[in-house]
Order: structure tokens, then sequence, then C-alpha cells
């Protein structure tokens, strides 16, 4: 196998990998920003989980960050807490029906997959993947 024929053979693997995981997270009806959007909330300390932390954390935009928001409200996973500090940011919250769909989070057999690789394995994959995710920036640094 030549060098092309290898990076070739990655990329592949690579949008195989991403194609599944947008289609399997759209099986419970989310975009992958909406899953996104709820592993942040679950993940974030309670004062940093705004719709602004959010976009910053995600490097977009705080529109499209607000209407990810928006139609996670509506779809009833995510519940405003009321505003922190003494700005306008409102808090957010996962709703019980939030936490048992991230259950269901397809990262979950991503992350089981990678436990079972070396430590040696990891770390050549994650430089890849690192690698990936900054040939993808855009000039003015946004994802």
């Amino acid at each position: 196998m030549t060098e092309t024929d290898s990076t070739e053979l990655l990329t592949g693997l690579f949008e195989q990998v991403a194609r599944r995981l947008h289609s399997n997270g759209y099986a419970a009806h989310l975009f992958p920003a909406q899953w996104s959007a709820l592993r942040y909330i679950h993940h974030a300390d309670a004062d940093k989980r705004t719709a602004i932390d959010l976009a910053r954390h995600q490097g977009l935009a705080s529109g499209a960050v607000a209407r990810t928001v928006r139609t996670l409200i509506e779809k009833g996973l995510v519940t405003k807490m009321g505003t922190i500090g003494r700005g306008r940011a409102e808090r957010l919250e996962l709703t019980e029906e939030g936490h048992q769909l991230l259950k269901l989070d397809p990262l979950r057999s991503i992350r089981k997959a990678m436990e079972e690789l070396s430590t040696y394995e990891r770390t050549v994959l994650a430089k890849g993947l690192e690698t990936a995710i900054d040939a993808t920036r855009l000039p003015n640094g946004r994802a």
C-alpha cells in the first residue's frame, strides 16, 4: 500500500465514522450540534451552562447556538433555570428526558471501542484526529 492509498483509506474511514455518528444520532431526531449541546450542558460546571458559554466552547456564533438551545427546549430536553450573575445569561439544565436521551448518545459506542485500544494507539489516533480538526478550521479560527 502506498502512502497515498493509506491517506485515501484513512480519510474514507474518517468519513464513514462521521456519517454513522450523524445517522445514529439522528435516529433520536437530533443533529450533531444538538447532541454536542446536550453533552456540554451535562458536563459543564453549573455557572458555565449558558448559551454563550456553549457558543464559546464550540467556537460558534451565538445566534446558531441560541437556535440549537431553543430547539432543545422545545423538544423538552433542556430547561432554563434563571439568570446567572448580573448579566442576562440564563443557566441551562437537562430535563429528565434529556438525561435519559444521553444514555443513547451515539458517542457511547465510540468511547467503549476506544477503551479497547492501547495507550499508544489512543495517542496516535488522538494526534491524527487533532490534525484533521486543525485542517478543517476556517481562516478566522472558528470551527
